[in-house]
């Protein structure tokens, strides 16, 4: 298997397939592909442990969608290409026991046979921007290689124990699962982005490293809202 990132501001990740070789993926990532490449697309959750394709485990609750695609390349070779969906960045990370990681909940772009997908967070924040979805992250474990999407720049912190940081919910990318995380309110805030009184912040502690974006997709909506034509009906 081969992949390699394309591109700076709008990154492509593409991956060279061998007969028998495979990734998946969330299916509206798929951008293009050529060669002998199958498509199937499952629900199943049994992970590689379990002989099952791959590792979704309530995607649906986490915001991810029900259906994941396996994407293999059969009797020759193949190509699969992911796009990013806002300018940043596509990273690769490897995944195995002890060493998972909890990303944005549209972060998780593919992985490798092996990876598992569960619904780690969820709490409701409220506001127009974010409608009703509120903090959402998901779980990456197993044994496989993944890519992870992150908006913006990035910025990156290897916090020691007893080292915390206090992020705004939109700019967390993904971060060690060895990061302890919870959700602070600062009351008395007036915060346009979730609406009413109060600023919601994640408080990230260590030991482990932090990966932020710059870029939020609720960050980016708020900013163009005004320029947007209004709703007819």
């Amino acid at each position: 298997m081969r992949s390699k990132i394309i591109g700076t501001v709008l990154p492509v990740l593409e991956i060279g397939l061998e007969p028998g070789e495979s990734v998946v993926g969330v299916p509206d990532q798929l951008s293009w592909m050529s060669g002998d490449v199958t498509l199937t697309t499952s629900t199943s959750g049994a992970g590689a442990s379990g002989g099952g394709l791959f590792g979704l485990v309530s995607r649906a609750v986490s915001g991810g969608g029900l259906f994941m695609t396996e994407f293999a390349a059969q009797r020759g070779p193949g190509n699969v290409a992911f796009a990013a969906k806002l300018p940043g960045s596509i990273v690769e990370v490897e995944v195995s026991p002890g060493r998972g990681y909890l990303v944005h909940r549209h972060g998780f772009v593919c992985g490798t046979p092996g990876i598992e997908v569960a619904s780690a967070f969820q709490q409701s924040l409220g506001g127009a921007v974010f409608g009703g979805e509120g903090f959402i992250l998901q779980k990456l474990s197993g044994s496989a290689k993944a890519w992870i999407e992150v908006g913006g720049e990035i910025v990156t912190y290897d916090l020691q124990p007893g080292q915390f940081l206090l992020v705004h919910p939109g700019h967390v990318g993904f971060f060690e699962e060895s990061v302890s995380f919870e959700l602070t309110a600062l009351r008395g805030i007036k915060n346009a982005l979730f609406g009413g009184d109060g600023l919601f912040l994640v408080k990230l502690s260590g030991p482990g490293k932090v990966w932020l974006q710059t870029l939020t997709a609720p960050g980016l909506a708020h900013t163009i809202s005004p320029y947007l034509p209004p709703r007819q009906g």
